[in-house]
């Protein structure tokens, strides 16, 4: 596990950073907030938003304040020069990737293509 701040270009927003100090702050989430690159979802790959307790050895810890953010060294390249940010608007709340590497994404922001 590497801890790094704003490491490979990959950055939290600060309305991000706040929502997971906020999910963090109990301790009942876990330690870090982890984001994945997985393939699958209509596009090609998908993004993946979880806790863990503990972070894993070829984990990148990046760090804003209190938040945490875990992401393993397979999944950092698809986020390079990315940023993880929270939205809120009339249809709901959650985290979206601003990927500046995806050529195309479905409608609802969670699949993408490079």
């Amino acid at each position: 596990m590497t801890e790094q701040n704003a490491t490979h270009n990959f950055s939290i927003t600060e309305a991000a950073k706040a929502q997971i100090e906020n999910l963090l702050l109990s301790g009942e989430n876990g330690k870090y907030f982890r984001l994945a690159v997985n393939g699958g979802g209509c596009s090609g790959f998908e993004y993946e938003f979880g806790f863990a307790q503990n972070a894993n050895e070829d984990d990148i810890i990046i760090e804003n304040g209190d938040a945490k953010v875990a992401v393993d060294l397979v999944s950092l390249p698809f986020l390079e020069n990315a940023k993880l940010d929270w939205k809120v608007d009339l249809i709901g709340s959650t985290f979206r990737v601003i990927n500046p590497n995806a050529k195309s994404s479905c409608g609802c922001g969670m699949s993408f293509s490079v």
